[in-house]
Formats: C-alpha cells, structure tokens, sequence
C-alpha cells in the first residue's frame, strides 16, 4: 500500500516518523513524508523520500508560537495540560485551536498530493489537520501519530462536555471556526475524526495517557531516533566516573543558543556550576557550537549531532527539561533521570509518570538553584534503587509492539476505513 506521512515542520517531528516509516518501507509499502521544503533534507537524510508542502509560506510562520496571535505572550506557548483536572483547559484549547489555524496554508498542497498520489493511509501529526481533510477528500484511510501525550483529545472532550452543560449555544467551541475554513472550500462536512484521526497511534506509555473517550489508540513503542552522527573516541571507553549527561532538547518552549549564548547557555553555565562539587564527569549535548566559546565551569564534553540512543547507555543520570524525546531515549536505555520540567505540552506529566514508576526524581520547573540541583543529583546517583527501577521502565516499554510488529495492524485498519 501506499503511505503518505504529514508532519508537523520541525525536526524533531520530522525524525519522530522515521522509524515506523522505515518499518512500513522495509515491509514493502511506498513511503512519503510531506513536509515543508526547508525540512526535506531531515527526510532525505534518514533514507525516505519527501514532499514538498507549504513552499507558499517560511517554516518559521507555520511554527514560530511567538509570531502567532493567538499565542503570543504565554511562555512556551501555554498549551500544557499537566492533569485531568487543568482549571484553566479553556483558555489552553483555544491557543491549540490556533495552532490547527497555523498550518491552514498547508491545505491545498497536501490536498494536492493525495488527490494526485492517491495513497491508500495517511499518517498525520496531531496538529496537522489539513492532513485529514486531504485524506477525506482522496478517499484514504487515515490516522493520528502522536509525538507526545494526546493534549488535544482531552481538550476537545471537556469543551464539549461544557458545550453541553452550558446549554442555548452559550458556548461556541474555538474550533469550530477552525474547521470551516477548511472544510467549506470544499464542501465537507465536520467528522470528529477530522480533529482526532480515525485511529490514534500512541508511542507513549498508556499510563501516561489522558483519559479520551470515543479514541481508539494503538499503542507503539517508541523507538528512538535522532539522526546519523560520529562517534566520539571517548565514548567507546568505560567512564571512570559516573557519566552525567545535560540534554537540551530541540522543544518549542526552549531559547535558541544563539551567538551571543542564549538564555539556554546561561542555564548550562549555571547548571554546570552547580554540579562542579560532584565527582562526575559531564556531557553536555545540544547545546550548539556557541557553548564551545564560553568558559564552562568543570571542563564538560560538549557533543552536538549525536543521537542520544548513542550516548546515554554509558550515564549513570541524564538531566533534562522532561520533553517526550528525551524522556523516552532514557527510559528506553534504563537510565535514570532527573527532570526540570518544561511547561509546553506534556513535561510536567512525564515527569510525574517517571516519579510514579521511581526511575526518576523531578525538580521544580523554572531554573532550579545550585543546591537543589546538586542535591538530587546525588540521591540519583547514590541510590542504586533508581538504576534498578529504571530498568523496570525500560523492560515495561520493551514490551509494547515496536514499528514492524505495528504494520500488520496499520494494513489491517487501512482496509477496513480506506473509503476509495
């Protein structure tokens, strides 16, 4: 069959498709992967082949939160929902909504390609919706593949409960706005499989999912990819002390390191600092080239452009701000983590999942001081109990399906929703 995957145009989504693209592909299948031009070569690279979509507007516009009216002025975008409670869920689904709004200029070239390609499934990001209207239109099955926990199934269910308890039209649904621009020009009427797919693939841990009525998920282990990258010497030798790796994860809340430092090589300064009366040694990786020119206290490795699957099998710890990415490549690998939770979409979540199954301890969020930072480092790497749970994490998303043991069930799914 074929498969088109539509990504949200970032790399680090871009590299999440990659491993169940790769299965499908190795199973036969023709693969494509949409994406913004400016992304293509992140396709290209890891050996699938790209579709341009989008080429009308810059990568930025699709993706810069802060450009976006709807976002501006809310840190990183205030679209997380750390519990099934979230008071504030209303104000955090309307700046989701804006985000669908986002990628509108996307429509009429996915349509494009599924109307011309005709692929028998697509596999869209959450917030990709001209992906399921252009597989409506074509007749393809189609479903979700997330990236992180399913924000926006939970966010869709409690508007619409309050919809019904608010009763005479009080409430009208921001998203309803959102999808008639994209349906009307072509005549379709609103799905909720449009919003939230016809199936859900989830990576994640089911423990970590919201609760989502009417949403059939298939879970999927997540397989960590990071891209190709050389591998350093040292890396190939045994630590003669225990190795601590500071993760800076390529996420929407984080501050580009850019020439002049950033406010993410203060953190690392600040963080390095902190950790200098440990007997460690530190690696401190994505932090970019310019962390190379500073004066960092403790001598740290600086890596850039290696997968993390790469480095973390040799740490004692990794430390990092609880982004689904980095969370998973750690879990996967059973090294115990330490979590300065982010406030994007899921930090806060995993970092309570990852308490919960005691492979971890999580800090408050923000910029934590010295001696919290170096306190908890300690108990991580002095308590072998952590070591010892996070290998239980590891062995319990080892045994979810990985990509290949998930085609049969795409194939099976695609003939029973494909509607051409």
């Amino acid at each position: 069959m074929r498969v088109l995957f539509a990504v949200f145009p970032t790399p680090a989504h871009t590299r999440h498709v990659v491993p169940l693209a790769w299965a499908l592909q190795n199973a036969g299948h023709e693969v494509r992967v949409a994406t913004h031009p400016d992304l293509a070569g992140h396709v290209t690279g890891a050996g699938l082949a790209a579709v341009p979509v989008g080429s009308a507007v810059e990568a930025a516009e699709l993706t810069d939160f802060e450009r976006n009216p709807g976002l501006r002025g809310h840190p990183g975008g205030g679209l997380a929902v750390a519990s099934a409670d979230c008071p504030d869920w209303g104000p955090k689904w309307f700046r989701t909504t804006r985000v669908f709004a986002g990628l509108r200029p996307l429509l009429e070239d996915l349509t494009g390609v599924v109307v011309r390609w005709r692929p028998d499934l697509v596999l869209w990001d959450p917030f990709c919706l001209p992906a399921a209207v252009a597989a409506r239109l074509g007749g393809a099955a189609h479903a979700r593949l997330l990236w992180g926990r399913d924000n926006i199934a939970w966010l869709r269910a409690r508007s619409r409960r309050y919809q019904r308890q608010a009763g005479d039209g009080r409430w009208h649904d921001p998203l309803e706005e959102v999808m008639q621009q994209l349906l009307e020009p072509y005549g379709l009427p609103y799905e909720e499989e449009l919003l939230l797919g016809q199936w859900t693939v989830d990576p994640l841990p089911p423990g970590l999912r919201l609760p989502a009525p009417h949403v059939r998920y298939e879970s999927m282990r997540w397989t960590p990819y990071g891209g190709g990258g050389t591998v350093p010497g040292w890396l190939h030798s045994r630590a003669t002390r225990p190795r601590v790796c500071l993760v800076r994860e390529a996420a929407p809340w984080g501050a580009p390191a850019g020439p002049d430092g950033g406010e993410a090589l203060t953190e690392l300064s600040d963080g390095l600092a902190a950790l200098s009366g440990l007997d460690v040694e530190v690696v401190a990786a994505g932090f970019g080239p310019a962390a190379r020119a500073l004066d960092l206290p403790g001598r740290p490795r600086l890596v850039d452009g290696l997968p993390l699957d790469q480095l973390l099998p040799g740490c004692a710890a990794v430390v990092h701000r609880g982004g689904a990415a980095a969370f998973a490549a750690a879990a996967a690998r059973g090294t115990p983590q330490l979590v300065v939770p982010g406030a994007f979409w899921d930090e806060e979540a995993t970092a309570g999942y990852l308490v919960r199954r005691g492979a971890g301890l999580v800090l408050d969020g923000g910029r934590p001081g010295p001696e919290a930072l170096r306190a908890s480092l300690s108990e991580l790497l002095g308590d072998g109990g952590y070591r010892a749970r996070a290998g239980y994490l590891r062995e319990e998303i080892e045994s979810l399906p990985g990509p290949a043991e998930l085609v049969p069930v795409l194939e099976r799914l695609t003939g029973l929703h494909q509607r051409i």
